[in-house]
């Protein structure tokens, strides 16, 4: 019997849905026949940590610490108040962790009163619950709470067990853009921390039962690094004959220049970008099929000298070829949603549980200067069939129960997204999704309403610094007035909208900062804005500015180039202002406009410091999004995604003139619409609705319709269907995309 792979996720990712890099890799071998095991010890361990037995030995652990210190208070306040209520705490994990994963809904309430789970430091800045979730909002409500009871045990660990602790990253500090291995190298000398022993044990019991040739260690952020250097390092002492791979995200990002060969000490090998066939390559090379020179995109040691392998003949499989992503062995029913910050997008990242897919591969834009644009994730673009995407959709329906998507496209390409939701209405497939997109003017109210009519809640997208100068710099390709229209069109249609905000890009200017936060103040008062989130601006080794620095007119503090990890890099920005100064007057600002309040309050009010007056008007975003638009485009397709309307004559007279009328009247989901015109246009119309219809095809363009229209011996088409009522009837589903 030959032996499987096994593929795991460490400790840790999202608690709420698996990250999705193993799924991908375990469809792909499902395609090739080749037996796969997969685990995400993140969740694993999490589930084992906060458990009765869990937190029985948490708080001997720590009692034995104290005890070990003679006497010595060695314990906070805050920690020696929840150890003196460690009962509570035991008493109340497991209810509050099947409350989280969904299985004890009515406990909701209890939480809700604040008199059932203990309560430390972290509820001492919590906000404000009634103002935060109003009166009905209990579900939400009691999963904050449940989510800062978490928070304070994390704080307990962090501590006084593990300093290194953290829920969706552990050891972030010292795998982050560690130029030199030496920091983690030594960490990884040092005993078993309690994470480490909690950790291992379950993946030696996964190891075991297994008993697996080659392990795949997915590493997507620097909060996962360490945990798979232990898992690596315990591997190769316990089980030598069993092979170490490492790729992900990490590795993709900082790893293109490693040449320290204690790492290896770790893995056995390290493949970078898509990892289908550089991972098929390797596995026949385990199996004696192929020589090591033949490796794809791989680094190992050759002759004891850091080694990097590109079979440049073999080539990558395209995204129709790599198969559905396959969640089987994960422990599905075992995620928790929690619910930390009190941001609409933030709660769809962390509350419920996700299947995640792409629309395409690398990015359809990839011109923005802050990103990685030199790299095979973002410049490779490849879009996948709209067909095979939904036909994906249902399989995971089917496989997991969950009917949610997050599509983590770099950006989804709005043709696709709009050949999607065709798809979807076609098959009358009932899912809900949402996805990173661009503010493209493409997304018109029409568009809008057809995502939103296929299950499409949410988008979200880069404002980044709402200054049109920083903007055109940054190679965006939009306007802040071409965002407010966007961001309406998709609000009108009920879809939320987040935007990713920057500050700090180079060159920025204090004058621009305070006006880029004026034009966020009136993005969210005008309504067409519903969540966002402020990064400082980082400088990347892959990036056009990190590439050429000179031409931002910012300049790299170093111009080494370290032995481990090398992505972000740290920068002087001589012309721009001194932007760390800003992040917590821009937060609190936004955090309060994200609840609808504090409109009129003055800029200043949120900073310390002296800052200029915005030069921006106050009604700048309302004036863009109230200004009409007009479209030229002849051949876009019309489509009807409402039902045939009850249609009626009506006689009609005034001063003694009469005239019939047809009064047609279109039930939509949420009222009904009634329009009037002319019999002969009406009975047209009768006949040319089923012919939209997206279950006889895909629509007709307006030059098809017009044609109709005279062949029917009507007149003056523009004039009938650019004004009211027609118009008016894309709430009845008449929508021209």
């Amino acid at each position: 019997m030959s032996q499987p792979i096994l593929l795991i996720t460490p400790p840790f990712t999202q608690l709420n849905t698996p990250y999705p890099a193993t799924a991908y890799l375990k469809g792909f071998f499902n395609t090739k026949g080749v037996e796969t095991f997969q685990a995400d010890l993140g969740i694993e361990v999490t589930i084992a940590l906060f458990s009765k037995q869990g937190l029985v030995r948490l708080f001997k652990t720590i009692e034995q610490k104290q005890q070990l210190a003679e006497g010595k208070l060695i314990l906070s306040e805050n920690s020696a108040r929840m150890v003196a209520l460690k009962d509570a705490y035991i008493n109340s994990i497991e209810e509050v962790i099947l409350f989280l994963q969904g299985k004890s809904n009515t406990l909701a309430h209890f939480i809700c009163t604040r008199n059932f789970l203990p309560e430390a430091s972290r509820f001492e800045q919590i906000d404000d619950l009634k103002w935060a979730f109003g009166s009905m909002g209990k579900l939400d409500m009691a999963k904050h709470i449940a989510t800062m009871y978490l928070e304070d045990l994390s704080d307990l660990i962090k501590e006084n067990i593990d300093e290194h602790f953290g829920f969706s990253r552990y050891a972030e500090s010292l795998g982050r853009s560690a130029n030199s291995f030496d920091d983690l190298y030594n960490a990884l000398q040092q005993p078993f921390t309690y994470l480490d022993e909690i950790l291992i044990q379950i993946f030696d019991q996964r190891i075991k039962e297994l008993q697996p040739k080659l392990v795949c260690i997915s590493v997507p952020f620097p909060g996962n690094l360490y945990t798979s250097l232990r898992c690596g390092q315990w591997l190769k002492k316990n089980f030598p004959n069993i092979k170490v791979a490492m790729g992900g995200g990490f590795a993709n990002t900082e790893l293109r220049s490693l040449s320290d060969k204690r790492v290896f000490e770790f893995y056995d090998f390290i493949t970078l970008d898509d990892g289908e066939a550089p991972l098929e390559i390797l596995i026949k090379h385990i199996d004696g099929q192929v020589p090591q020179h033949e490796l794809k995109r791989c680094f190992t040691l050759v002759n004891g000298v850091v080694t990097y392998i590109n079979n440049t003949s073999c080539a990558d499989y395209k995204q129709g070829q790599v198969g559905t992503p396959d969640y089987d062995g994960l422990l599905l029913d075992k995620y928790i949603s929690a619910i930390e910050v009190i941001n609409p997008m933030h709660s769809l990242w962390s509350d419920g549980r996700w299947n995640k897919l792409t629309m395409a591969h690398g990015c359809y834009w990839g011109k923005c200067t802050f990103c990685d644009v030199s790299l095979d994730y973002i410049k490779n673009y490849e879009p996948i069939v709209a067909s095979l995407i939904v036909d994906r959709m249902e399989e995971l329906v089917k496989k997991t129960g969950e009917n949610g998507f997050h599509f983590v496209d770099e950006a989804a390409p709005p043709s696709l997204m709009k050949a999607v939701a065709i798809e979807i209405i076609k098959r009358k497939l009932v899912v809900s999704w949402w996805a990173n997109v661009r503010f493209e003017k493409s997304f018109t109210r029409d568009l809008c309403q057809l995502l939103k009519a296929s299950g499409c809640i949410a988008v979200s997208g880069g404002l980044e610094v709402a200054s049109d100068r920083l903007l055109a710099l940054i190679n965006k390709g939009i306007t802040v007035e071409q965002v407010a229209k966007v961001s309406k069109h998709f609000t009108e249609a009920g879809i939320m909208v987040h935007a990713y905000l920057m500050y700090g890009f180079p060159t920025q200017t204090v004058q621009e900062t305070v006006d880029s936060l004026e034009m966020v103040r009136q993005l969210f008062e005008t309504g067409v804005l519903q969540s966002a989130f402020w990064h400082l601006f980082t400088m990347t080794a892959h990036s056009p500015v990190g590439l050429a620095p000179a031409k931002y007119q910012v300049k790299k503090q170093t111009e080494v180039i370290g032995s481990f990890a090398n992505n972000d890099i740290q920068h002087i920005d001589p012309t721009g202002a001194n932007h760390e100064i800003f992040g917590f007057g821009l937060k609190k600002a936004l955090i309060n406009y994200m609840h609808g309040v504090c409109f009129e309050f003055p800029l200043q009010k949120w900073f310390d410091f002296k800052i200029p007056k915005t030069t921006v008007p106050p009604d700048n975003i309302s004036k863009a999004i109230e200004t009409p638009e007009y479209t030229t485009a002849k051949n876009h397709k019309v489509i009807w995604l409402g039902v045939m309307p009850n249609a009626t004559l009506v006689q009609r007279s005034k001063k003694g003139n009469k005239w019939e009328e047809m009064n047609l009247q279109f039930q939509t989901h949420k009222s009904e619409l009634n329009i009037n015109i002319e019999p002969a246009k009406g009975a047209w119309l009768l006949q040319l609705l089923p012919l939209l219809s997206i279950a006889n095809g895909n629509g007709l363009t307006i030059a098809n319709i017009k044609e109709s229209y005279a062949n029917a011996g009507l007149d003056g088409f523009e004039l009938f269907w650019d004004n009211k009522p027609m118009t008016g009837l894309y709430k009845a589903g008449l929508l021209g995309i």
